[in-house]
């Protein structure tokens, strides 16, 4: 497995991160265990989880799942850099959701104790709410920050200007602000490019895809359409729609040598702003060999050919604003 530094900052993660979101509603307690002793065996060490994951209103169900894996002790909580979010409702109250400064310190009290940790190493805000200060925000992080419950503080599915806004007031107070943003990124949706990686790349964050596979769209599909996540209707409409580009994608990778999976994730690791695409098993077998994306590397031929396939959706060649869509 190799390693980088999480956007400006001193910590090294792994170049893939485990996604925890089947963890307890596709995946049982024990297999999400397995799960993650075999990541952090082969190397993977960075996991990301969120309060809301597993799907019970207010129960944090991946979190416990994952918190009773570090209790069993073994050094599991020090050898992993654990990321989770706060943002979603874990109740009916009122302040029960967003990001005031009263959820934000209710929320990270209740992940910890879920995780069974003392602290989150990277804290993150899974949406942007516009009708919250940034200065709120920015002073209900400081103060997890000061108590050492929270060591970094990064941001999920929020457009560029608010990165801007966030890590300018940040600086004025001197604090450090966002080092990481995790947004959905991959071949087909290439939207991120036009402002959001630019404005990471710019404020030195690091960027952590999810669905990096779109839903399997790239993984090989054609093969597997009737497995797992590949079968709900939604995921065959969308290949219905995007069949002859998948069917282009397939046999490219099969002329590479290489599964499409591997040649998806590689494409994305070959952005030096991109940080670690999440991968997200549902099984011990999904995991094993996903390492392939890490060791391969694309020449200037493959990545054109790439783009040829999936094209970024906007008409002109340039790849971020203002210049792909005004001059």
């Amino acid at each position: 497995m190799e390693y980088t530094y999480l956007g400006r900052t001193g910590l090294k993660v792994s170049r893939l991160c485990l996604g925890t979101m089947n963890f307890g509603p596709q995946t049982t307690e024990e297999d999400s265990h397995a799960i993650m002793d075999k990541a952090l065996a082969d190397g993977i060490h960075f996991f990301d989880t969120a309060d809301v994951y597993g799907w019970k209103p207010g129960e944090g169900w991946t979190e416990q799942i994952i918190g009773r894996w570090i209790a069993q002790g073994g050094g599991r909580r020090e050898s992993i850099v654990l990321a989770t979010k706060v943002y979603n409702p874990m109740g009916e109250g009122p302040n029960e959701k967003g990001l005031s400064a009263y959820h934000i310190r209710a929320a990270c009290e209740d992940s910890l104790r879920r995780l069974q940790t003392d602290h989150i190493d990277l804290y993150q805000m899974h949406h942007i709410q516009r009708d919250t200060p940034i200065e709120e925000i920015l002073q209900a992080m400081e103060l997890l920050v000061a108590q050492g419950k929270v060591l970094y503080v990064g941001s999920s599915n929020v457009p560029a200007w608010y990165i801007a806004k966030f890590n300018m007031a940040a600086a004025s107070r001197n604090f450090l602000g966002l080092v990481s943003e995790q947004c959905q990124y991959n071949l087909y949706m290439r939207y991120p490019e036009l402002e959001v990686l630019p404005a990471a790349a710019e404020f030195g964050m690091g960027v952590i895809p999810w669905s990096p596979l779109q839903s399997g769209i790239l993984a090989g599909i054609l093969g597997k359409i009737e497995a797992g996540r590949r079968a709900s209707e939604g995921v065959q409409k969308k290949l219905a729609q995007l069949r002859p580009q998948v069917e282009k994608w397939e046999a490219f990778c099969k002329q590479l040598g290489e599964k499409p999976a591997d040649v998806a994730l590689a494409w994305l690791l070959h952005n030096p702003v991109i940080t670690a695409p999440i991968i997200g098993p549902r099984t011990l077998e999904q995991l094993i060999g996903c390492q392939r994306a890490v060791e391969l590397k694309l020449d200037a031929a493959a990545l054109a050919t790439i783009d040829e396939i999936w094209p970024a959706p906007w008409p002109n060649k340039a790849s971020h604003a203002p210049e792909a869509y005004s001059w």
